[in-house]
């Protein structure tokens, strides 16, 4: 394995083989980051792979990002505050996301072991429902990858060979990693002894509100400057 050359370096090297296919590049944390369109990514990622000046012949790892509300707080104060509820708390408050673009992105973790170098390639996704191609043809290892965005994100991978549920049961209601999906979830499973099979129902328990505890003075316990006063 070679010495990791620096990240200005690869991303010289990234240009001269994709050229405009690279949408924005950054360098942040010692790593390097693309971002490309995803009709450009089937060919991008064949690049990766099979140009040898590059070599990134490993897909570490496939995640979905949701970028709802990005950047944005329930609520922004100076001061502590002692009230305020998120919208964990709140009832009525998910955001309705059918018209927000670039909502979704796929991020791609590489790594080259002739460079000993990783890359970051995301891909930003939009329509509804949001779809991109599959890359299980150039990384065999991206199968289950896709299919846990797919379960989590409800990000659609066109042209998987067998895009289903992975972690949640086969009748789950919606994709637990949105932003916008309840934190107490859409329904609960429990297993009913006197249908003896496990049945799906509304859901019965809430979110706990966890309210700040208030000092307050007692006088059975004076406070320090209390007792400075009585001397």
């Amino acid at each position: 394995m070679t010495q990791a050359p620096f990240p200005d370096t690869l991303l010289n090297d990234l240009h001269e083989c994709l050229g405009p296919e690279i949408i924005r590049d950054k360098i942040e944390a010692g790593q390097v980051t693309i971002d490309v369109s995803p009709a450009d990514l089937p060919e991008v990622c064949l690049k990766l792979r099979d140009d040898e000046s590059l070599a990134f012949k490993q897909l570490s790892d496939l995640c979905g990002i949701d970028y709802l509300a990005y950047g944005k707080a329930d609520w922004e104060t100076g001061d502590t505050t002692r009230t305020g509820f998120s919208r964990g708390v709140s009832e009525g408050v998910y955001i309705d996301t059918r018209d927000i673009e670039d909502r979704f992105a796929v991020v791609y973790h590489l790594l080259s072991l002739k460079r000993n170098q990783r890359l970051r390639v995301r891909s930003f996704v939009s329509g509804q429902p949001a779809k991109i191609p599959s890359v299980t043809h150039i990384w065999a290892g991206a199968n289950w990858f896709e299919r846990e965005a797919f379960d989590l994100f409800g990000i659609l991978f066109e042209e998987h060979p067998d895009l289903r549920r992975i972690l949640t049961d086969y009748g789950f209601i919606g994709h637990p990693f949105r932003k916008d999906f309840p934190l107490e979830g859409n329904v609960e499973v429990r297993y009913d002894p006197d249908q003896g099979r496990v049945v799906y129902q509304p859901v019965t328990i809430k979110n706990r509100v966890l309210t700040p505890k208030v000092i307050r003075r007692d006088n059975r316990h004076p406070a320090p400057e209390d007792k400075r006063a009585e001397n």
